[in-house]
């Protein structure tokens, strides 16, 4: 009887072993998420089960797996616990992935260090290694430069689903990618110089307060490009210092920049915001008209048009008048 315990016992071990790695007793750890990608088989899973420690034991995963006759899983993000066991993680396999989505809202008008400071503060993702991506060139835009490297303004504005096995770099992909999509479907690719006019949708997107304005504050830019005048558009002397609300100071507006459109003669060298469609469509088709200056004139961010210097200086005369300007 010793004899036969003796040659039993490996195989009793064996058996314990293998049903403490499907079945551990206690309470599951804390919640992880696994990542199945598209093609990996019953090892792959399982060595990715182990290493985020939902099992002990991939060679007991595959085996459980063998003798339940569980092999087709289906590719995707799944929420687990750490010290599932392979039978409950082969449940938890067999009922599909859960998708787990944080919401990235970036509405018009986001410099690209807003952006990153938005996806630096989701779960998960860091501001430095969103930086590294945009600052590597792997992802680049269609209507992007060949010599240009700055991504500025070439990411869509919207509201992203971005799942958990989404990093920074495919955030990247998707937004910059989206941008290429909605500037196709406005006509962006017939366009003489496609990135010259996402510039000017630029501008026009952080100065239009109301639609009405908006083609008619490219007729603006394009006259006065047309006749050699300095644009003097406030909204890139606010890029140029970084942005922040407080009113802009003589300061500001000697600031040495390129991007000091009082200053520098011209466009900017790249976008100073991201766009919506509409501004691209009035970049692409400026009013009719023979304005050359512009200034807010209500509340609502409307302005008030002129063509010559002393209707344009009667206009911010009236909108002084009336507490819109100080």
């Amino acid at each position: 009887m010793l004899v036969l315990f003796l040659l039993a016992l490996p195989f009793l071990v064996a058996i314990g072993w293998f049903w403490y790695q499907v079945s551990p007793p206690g309470d599951p750890g804390p919640a992880v998420t696994v990542v199945v990608p598209s093609g990996v088989g019953v090892s792959g899973i399982a060595d990715r089960l182990e290493s985020r420690g939902v099992i002990g034991s991939a060679l007991a995963f595959r085996l459980y797996s063998r003798i339940t006759g569980s092999s087709s899983f289906q590719a995707g993000s799944y929420r687990m616990h750490k010290d599932l066991g392979a039978r409950d993680a082969i449940a938890a396999l067999e009922r599909g992935p859960q998708q787990h989505y944080e919401k990235l809202a970036l509405p018009p008008g986001l410099t690209l260090a807003e952006i990153t400071t938005r996806v630096g503060a989701l779960p998960g993702r860091s501001a430095e290694r969103f930086r590294e991506a945009v600052d590597g060139g792997t992802v680049r835009s269609k209507f992007q430069p060949a010599t240009g490297q700055s991504l500025e303004g070439l990411t869509w504005p919207d509201t992203y689903l971005v799942e958990d096995h989404e990093d920074e770099l495919d955030i990247l992909r998707t937004i910059v990618g989206s941008f290429d999509r909605h500037a196709d479907e406005v006509g962006l690719a017939t366009a003489p110089d496609p990135y010259r006019a996402v510039i000017i949708a630029s501008l026009i997107q952080r100065e239009a307060g109301v639609a009405d304005d908006r083609p008619l504050i490219s007729a603006v830019i394009a006259n006065r490009l047309r006749d050699s005048m300095m644009l003097q558009i406030d909204a890139t002397v606010l890029y140029a210092r970084g942005g922040g609300t407080e009113p802009l100071t003589n300061a500001d507006f000697a600031r040495e920049s390129p991007y000091n459109t009082y200053r520098v003669a011209g466009l900017p060298p790249t976008p100073i915001s991201t766009v919506t469609r509409a501004a691209l469509f009035a970049a692409l088709h400026p009013a009719d008209a023979p304005f050359k200056y512009y200034v807010l004139t209500d509340a609502s961010g409307r302005h008030a048009f002129a063509v010559t210097l002393a209707e344009h200086e009667a206009n911010i005369a009236d909108a002084r008048r009336r507490g819109v300007l100080k």
